[in-house]
């Protein structure tokens, strides 16, 4: 294993990784602010200027798509830390800016919020795998799996699936409705993210036509979300990562040995909102984005986990097996080599 993949694995107490973050939790509303302002600010000129390179060349509205594909990702990093209270103090202004990120990102607020929680609760857990996650079969399961279920398995882990049909589905289509376990709170964040979203199509449609909308719409979602989903996938998925049994399943190990730091260039890490230090997000969702950072460059105790690279990430996604007796993710292609020997 090359040091971009390094790893040792090791629990950290809790009152040691509590001492470590507690300094970091609490919100600064300036920084919050000015987060806000250059966010939306850079995505409003971006989407301006997609419009007019429209009458110079398709091309150079496709490549302008690319910096606004990652501001969108960077509101929903900003949503992200709303739904967990820890972009504000105050937990009404989380509320209202998360909902307004949500118009924005395709994500119906309260429902994501809640659905995001159970991710943070079950993360790593071999018994509590459902939709919140990228679903991930044990080696057993796979091969006691019918040909039928093996092939939809397979056709779900393939990269074209997972990262390009999978996230246009979801948040263009399926996250326009309900959750069947949603309460009546979160049914009517998906009614109003959607009049919201109908009110605000219909409107700019009007002033400079469907057509021209989704010129400049479709590509930028294509990207954003599709990055979204790397981002979600490479942060838990890589090839000694946490999954264990519901009766010895840790919370702080869950945090630390599953969920990786991405370490990307700075200006990627600018516009995913420091989501890369994602081990350091999962032992405390109220650190805001801006200071997680900080808080792996000032606590030694928390730089000793799996890192990645863009490159070395790369690897991760041929990973589509958890072998239970390895305790590691496996490919297709590593299973079916032990059958041959």
């Amino acid at each position: 294993m090359n040091a971009d993949m390094a790893i040792t694995k090791r629990k950290t107490e809790p009152p040691a990784w509590k001492a470590m973050v507690k300094p970091y939790q609490s919100p600064e509303t300036l920084k919050s602010v000015w987060q806000f302002v250059n966010s939306f600010a850079l995505l409003l000129i971006l989407w301006v200027l997609m419009y007019f390179s429209l009458s110079l060349s398709y091309w150079i509205t496709l490549a302008l798509a690319l910096p606004t594909a990652g501001m969108l990702v960077r509101i929903f990093i900003i949503q992200h830390d709303c739904g967990h209270g820890s972009f504000f103090v105050s937990r009404k202004a989380n509320d209202r800016l998360g909902m307004v990120c949500g118009v924005l990102t395709l994500t119906p607020y309260h429902q994501w919020r809640k659905s995001h929680a159970i991710h943070h609760a079950t993360a790593g857990n071999l018994a509590r795998r459902d939709i919140h996650d990228v679903y991930t079969m044990t080696v057993r399961e796979y091969q006691e799996a019918s040909t039928v279920e093996k092939l939809r398995y397979r056709f779900y882990r393939n990269p074209i699936t997972l990262f390009l049909i999978v996230p246009m589905t979801l948040f263009v289509v399926l996250y326009r409705f309900p959750s069947p376990i949603a309460r009546r709170k979160e049914k009517m964040g998906v009614l109003w993210n959607d009049l919201a979203l109908l009110i605000i199509v219909a409107a700019i449609g009007y002033f400079i036509g469907f057509r021209t909308f989704l010129l400049l719409y479709l590509p930028v979602v294509f990207v954003a979300t599709g990055v979204g989903t790397w981002l979600f996938y490479v942060q838990h998925q890589f090839e000694e990562t946490y999954w264990t049994n519901h009766h010895e399943w840790d919370y702080a190990a869950a945090a630390l040995e599953g969920s990786s730091y991405y370490r990307l260039p700075k200006v990627l890490q600018w516009f995913t909102g420091n989501i890369g230090f994602h081990h350091i997000h999962h032992l405390s969702p109220r650190i805001p984005n801006y200071k997680l950072e900080d808080c792996y460059q000032n606590n030694p105790g928390l730089q000793n986990v799996t890192t990645l690279t863009f490159f070395s990430s790369l690897k991760t996604a041929s990973l589509t097996l958890w072998d239970e007796d390895q305790k590691r993710l496996i490919s297709f292609r590593e299973l079916r080599g032990r059958k041959k020997r």
